[in-house]
This record gives structure tokens, sequence and C-alpha cells, in this order.
């Protein structure tokens, strides 16, 4: 049999419950199609944040492991450099040196150094081409490091839209490796921005969901909710968490037709997604390659509720996330305020709280938590020559780590002890092929920590707690709790997918037994407590 290719989506900031395929009404034809032409994971883990995502996914090491334990700031102690580590090796690096070609088109996002090539762009490390930005967030109109290998761009005038470049650009990767005839098989990865702030689509597209969600967030979870059960994502115990306590009921609520436009923009970017994933798919059908080609689609959090407004607003037209002014010269708008109707691009706007309890249904809380609003994932797995199933549902819990080890599985890839002068750290994953096939997945523990949110799970159990934030954009909910760790709360997954019956006070031996456990891991991957990282931030001030 021959060697199969790869190709792995990762899309922004996209809740659980959005696509099609998963119980959403956003029109998601063609991951519709890749899923009921192959596997749907319902118990598959991300870790709650946008760098330490890709930089998990990318090495097959927890973030903190990679050096990038929070985000792309360097907070000068291991685990937190905001740099992808030398220690490392990237998918694109261990397939290189196994005969494969390699493309990446879209979101890099980890390294903070963006103005200059550096070891860690992704040439550097293991892609022959790439195409993106480099940071995490952008105008799709106007983005700020657009970088073609090396070299940056300046963004195109007309009609350019950053979510489309990237697709047409992985397609055309696609065309050209199969083209070239060179024989090798291709690990093509396609990492989208979209759907992430700011709220930027054609107005064709945002008109197709017009009037779509203006019966409200109240309504619109109850719907999702009901087809996740009819489709088999959720079973029949898991219960509707209560809507977010900061959100008026939908009737209650002002300015209802400005809150619908943001989530109808919202369902615009996804659905431009999909239809771009269509054409790279066509890519890979018009090469005679799609059934020999293993295709992964995940997402690298939950659903982000950050509202974007006071200093925030004001300090993101100097940053590498924005710029103050349009391409013709228009000063952008920043801000969720009912004057601003997000789409064009003179805005810069994101849906924010209510719609972000919408995408995560059923769950709790939201990106950057770990909670399961914060940490689940879709994972779509399509390869017809190597899977048997079609349209089938796999419940193995598993995460990020796991998608190294089973590329090297299906690849047969070695992973290397040392990359030149540099010595790698051994993966953390487990490969999922054995779950391909509807057998037990070999990991027995999962285990998460970002911004002192702090979770694991060992088979139904799972222990978590929150660090609630004295400010800063993840700081959000009861305001009579008071900043810094929460106590530890326990969940029966099983029976309580949604986190809402803390069984704490009931096992305290097995609250201290999981929490020993989450403690020796943590030692072992350079996390640090939360506390010990804002305080060395205060003292570098």
């Amino acid at each position: 049999m021959r060697k199969p290719n790869i190709l792995l989506i990762l899309n922004d900031d996209m809740g659980f419950s959005d696509l099609g395929c998963y119980g959403g009404e956003i029109r998601t034809p063609n991951l519709d199609r890749l899923a009921s032409g192959g596997l749907r994971f319902t118990q598959f883990y991300n870790t709650a944040r946008c760098c330490p995502s890709r930089a998990s996914l990318l090495t097959g090491l927890h973030p903190h492991q990679a050096d990038v334990g929070h985000m792309i700031g360097n907070d000068q102690i291991d685990g937190y450099l905001g740099d992808l580590s030398q220690d490392s090796a990237t998918i694109a690096e261990v397939l290189g040196s196994s005969g494969y070609a390699t493309r990446m088109s879209g979101k890099w996002h980890v390294t903070g150094h963006l103005d200059a090539p550096h070891r860690n762009w992704p040439c550097q490390r293991g892609f022959e081409e790439y195409y993106g930005i480099l940071c995490g967030a952008a105008s799709y109109y106007a983005p700020k490091t657009l970088t073609r290998g090396n070299t940056p761009l300046e963004p195109p005038a007309g009609d350019f839209h950053l979510t489309d470049a990237i697709s047409d650009e992985a397609a055309g990767q696609i065309r050209r490796h199969f083209a070239e005839g060179t024989g090798k098989p291709l690990f093509q990865y396609l990492a989208y921005t979209a759907p992430h702030w700011p709220l930027h689509a054609r107005p064709e597209d945002v008109a197709r969901y017009r009037g779509r969600y203006d019966g409200g967030w109240d309504r619109l979870r109850e719907e999702r909710l009901r087809r996740m059960r009819e489709l088999g994502i959720i079973g029949d115990e898991a219960a509707l968490s209560p809507r977010d306590p900061t959100q008026p009921p939908w009737d209650e609520a002002e300015h209802k037709d400005w809150q619908a436009r943001r989530m109808e923009v919202y369902a615009a970017q996804i659905e431009q997604m999909d239809r771009g994933i269509g054409r790279v798919l066509d890519a890979l059908e018009e090469a005679g390659e799609l059934d020999n080609t293993l295709i992964l689609f995940l997402a690298d959090n939950g659903g982000c509720h950050e509202e974007i407004g006071g200093e925030w607003a004001k300090r993101l037209p100097n940053s590498w996330s924005a710029r103050s002014h349009t391409r013709d010269g228009r000063p952008v708008r920043f801000g969720n305020t009912p004057d601003i109707d997000p789409g064009p691009e003179d805005t810069y706007s994101s849906y924010g709280v209510p719609w972000a309890n919408v995408s995560n249904t059923p769950f709790r809380k939201y990106k950057c938590w770990v909670h399961e609003g914060g940490i689940s994932t879709p994972l779509i797995v399509h390869w017809p020559a190597g899977i048997a199933g079609r349209g089938a549902l796999r419940s193995q819990p598993a995460q990020l780590p796991d998608i190294m080890a089973t590329i090297l599985d299906v690849t047969g890839a070695e992973f290397p002890a040392r990359i030149g002068d540099r010595e790698i750290l051994p993966h953390e994953g487990y490969s999922l092929r054995p779950v391909f096939d509807d057998k037990p997945h070999s990991r027995e523990v999962l285990t998460w920590e970002h911004e002192g949110n702090c979770g694991i799970r060992r088979g139904k159990w799972k222990l978590v707690r929150e660090y609630v934030q004295a400010g800063g954009l993840s700081a959000m909910g009861d305001p009579s709790l008071r900043p810094g760790f929460q106590p530890w709360e326990l969940y029966d997954i099983e029976a309580d997918r949604s986190e809402l019956h803390n069984l704490a006070a009931e096992r305290p031996a097995l609250v201290e037994e999981l929490a020993a456990l989450w403690h020796d891991w943590a030692g072992r991957c350079s996390v640090r407590t939360w506390d010990e990282i804002l305080r060395r931030r205060r003292e570098q001030k």
C-alpha cells in the first residue's frame, strides 16, 4: 500500500456545536461530507487557547514542553518562552525526513519573532512552502504579517479575503505538488484564522443568514442540543448548562438586530471556510489522491467569549492583530457596540459571550478555561483507503499530542531522537489508529493547564479548577469570587458531560488522588503556577 498523504486542517476559535455534522445550523456541506464518509470523534480535546494548541498539535508535546505554556510573549522561564522549543520536532520536520513533501497555508502563531525571518518560522521548522500569517489574529481584508516563505507581503488590493486566500493557496500547493510527479506523498497543513475575530465576511455570505438568528440565543441552544442528541454527538443524559449568568434572556436583550447580525457574520465566516475546504478537496480529487489521504479536521479551542472594547480596543490598532485604517484610508471602528455593524473592512468586532455560549452548547465556559466548553473540539477523520467506518462516531477520549502519534503510525515515520545538533524530547501521544476500528485508546489520562485553569481526566472522572483573573481578556464570571485559584471540582463525565454536578465533597479521596496525578504531570512538563507567572511579569515591568 502506498504511504498516505496527510491533510491536517485546524480552524480557530470555533465551538463544539457549530458544524452541521455536530448539530449546528451553519451550512458546512464539505465538512459534513467528510464526516459522512469517515469518523466523528465526540470526546477529543484541545488545550483551550490558540498558540498553545498549535504548539501541541505540531510537536506532539504538551504546550509547556514546547515552551508555549501561555502565549507568544516571553516570560523568561522554561515553559513560557513564547517561542517553539528547539527541543521539539514538528510534524513537518519528522515527515520531511521520511520522504514526504511538506506544505503549509495559514496561521502559524508559535513564535513572537514576527518582523524578520527566524529559526521558528515555518520554513525553518520543516515546511518547504509556506503562505499565511505569522501572528494570532488579523484583519481578513488587510492582514499584518502576511508572508510567503520568508518574504513579508503587503495584502493585495481589491477583492482579497484571508480565508479564501488560505484555501486557494492550499489547493494550489496540492496541485503543484502532484503535477511535479516526484512520487512523494504530501503533508499539507491548512491552518485557518476563521472564525476568529474580527467579524469579517462578504456581504453576500452574511445575507444568506439574514434572519436565521432572530430567535435568539436561548432558543438556538435548545435547538442545537436536540440535534446533537439526534446525531448521537451528545447522550440523552447530557443536560443543557444554564445560560451564561452575565447575559440576559433573549426576550430581555437590547439591540436584537445588532446582536443577531454578530452571529450572522460569524456563521458566514464558517461557511466561507467550509467552501474553501471544498476547493482543497477538489484539488485532491483531481489528482486521484482523495481516498489515499488521511484528513483530520479540528479546532484549536472552544468558542471565544472575548468582547472587544475599553482599553483593549484602544490598543488593538497598534498591535500585530489590526490596522488603524482600511486599505483605502478609512479609519477602522473598533468595538462591540450597536453603532458598529460587523462584517466590512472598516469594522473590528467579535461575537462575544452570548453567542460563544451557543457555540459551546451544551457546555459551560469558553476559550481559556479547561471546563468542557473551553477544550472540546470536533474531530473529523476521513481516509477511505484506511478506515472502514462511514459516518461512524467514536467516543474514546483523546487529545492533541495524539495527532502526532497517529500520523507517525499511519505513515511509518520514525520519531527522531535528534535533528542536527538538537536533542528532541519524546512525543507524548498515543496513536488513534486502533480507535479508527473502534478499539480502546491507549491513553488513560488527559491533562490540561492554561492561565491557572487546571484539569485532569481519568476514565469517566474529570477534576478541574478555575483560576479567577483579576483583569484581562479572560476575566469574566461570578464577581463574588475572589481572584486566584478556586477549589477543585469533580465530575462524572459519562453521566454529566456538562459539568453541572460537582461531586468533590462526596469523593475527597478521589479528588486528592487525581490532584496528585495532575501535580506530577505539571512538575514533569514545566507547568508553573499562574500566581508565579503573574508575579514574574510584575517584577519585569
